[in-house]
């Protein structure tokens, strides 16, 4: 909606006179809106978005250009402009009011644009795509991604814009890998288990995420030592484990990791992930 205001001026015999101000209002006969359907994002992972075009007039438009960032924005000095989503081809699907189209045309896929759209009287349009998460999302405190898309005329006058946000996911994502140590051992001979847990998840896990961890040894092990990130357990308190199965549980409460980092790097831009870690040691010989 836009306002505009009008002033008479008369002049006479080198006098000049004004009328009153008066003001009008143009009503907006397109509007636009986006909305991420995916509101968090990983690394990696596939986002999908919704652009809205409403159109209240009483005339068709036809012609029109959807342009997209995908939230390209400028980083370092010199500045250069980082885009941290990329288009998934062949996503793009059109509906207009509310009735599946031909796939729309795209003229760019970065920034992404959309030729060729038309809205009916009265009617509306909508544009649905993924997007994939790519090495230059940001993460970290305060963190987000906010791309914009807007609508212009066949004369190339910008007829409305949309924008929206979506921030990295919240809580912690644990793997966890398990090696031998030596791979090849005689009769009775000592093993070394040792269990490295990652964390690339934005949130530390605790005491109270109960996490629980077990293994069954085959063959059984008598177990000589224990360590968690260094640090010696104890049978029965930190651990507890049947020989006679070959069954070690880590009860709740007692396996902490810590959130992953992340860092930009100053060339170029990319953001890394630094799991944070813990890692169980397991130390036995085999019972023959």
């Amino acid at each position: 909606m836009a306002t505009f205001y009008n002033q008479a001026t008369l002049s006479y015999n080198g006098n000049v006179t004004v009328s009153n101000i008066t003001a009008g209002e143009i009503l907006d006969t397109v509007s636009a809106e986006k909305t991420a359907v995916t509101e968090t994002y990983a690394q990696g992972s596939d986002t999908a978005y919704a652009i809205s075009i409403l159109n209240t007039g009483t005339a068709d438009l036809t012609g029109l250009t959807v342009t997209d960032d995908l939230g390209a924005y400028s980083f370092g000095d010199p500045a250069q402009e980082l885009v941290p989503l990329t288009y998934n081809e062949g996503s793009a699907k059109l509906f207009v009011n509310g009735v599946l189209q031909a796939e729309p045309t795209i003229a760019s896929a970065q920034p992404l644009t959309f030729t060729g759209i038309s809205v009916p009287a009265g009617g509306s349009a909508i544009i649905l795509y993924e997007a994939e998460v790519n090495q230059y999302a940001p993460f970290g405190a305060d963190a987000g991604i906010t791309n914009t898309a807007e609508v212009t005329g066949a004369g190339g006058s910008i007829l409305a814009s949309a924008s929206a946000t979506v921030t990295p996911e919240e809580g912690a994502e644990l793997t966890i890998t398990k090696s031998l140590s030596p791979v090849t051992v005689s009769g009775n001979g000592e093993l070394t288990y040792t269990f490295v847990i990652q964390n690339s998840g934005t949130t530390a896990v605790t005491e109270d995420d109960s996490v629980v961890f077990t293994d069954v040894f085959e063959p059984a092990l008598d177990i000589s030592s224990v360590t968690y990130n260094g640090t010696a357990w104890t049978a029965g308190t930190n651990y507890t484990y049947d020989e006679s199965t070959g069954l070690f549980t880590v009860p709740e409460g007692q396996i902490t990791v810590p959130a992953a980092t992340y860092s930009q790097s100053r060339e170029g831009g990319a953001w890394s992930v630094q799991p944070g870690t813990s890692t169980i040691v397991i130390t036995g010989n085999i019972i023959s």
